[in-house]
């Protein structure tokens, strides 16, 4: 997957929160991108914008709903 051939699907408030986003969408068969201006993970501070997860632009709607179903 090219990075311009990506869509978000959420913008979350850190890597962590991100990576379980991540996990659910993976154990589903969906290929998953995170993008987190945090210095490799080393400097979570600078997380301030958020932290955005991408998907494939064809898988966007299925990530969308398996989102939608489990966050409350």
């Amino acid at each position: 997957m090219e990075f311009q051939d990506v869509v978000e699907v959420a913008v979350v408030d850190s890597r962590i929160e991100a990576e379980v986003i991540a996990g659910l969408l993976r154990s589903n068969g969906i290929k998953v991108g995170i993008n987190a201006d945090d210095a490799g993970a080393q400097d979570p501070a600078l997380q301030l914008q958020g932290v955005q997860v991408f998907v494939a632009p064809e898988d966007g709607p299925a990530a969308r709903k398996l989102l939608a179903a489990h966050i409350d």
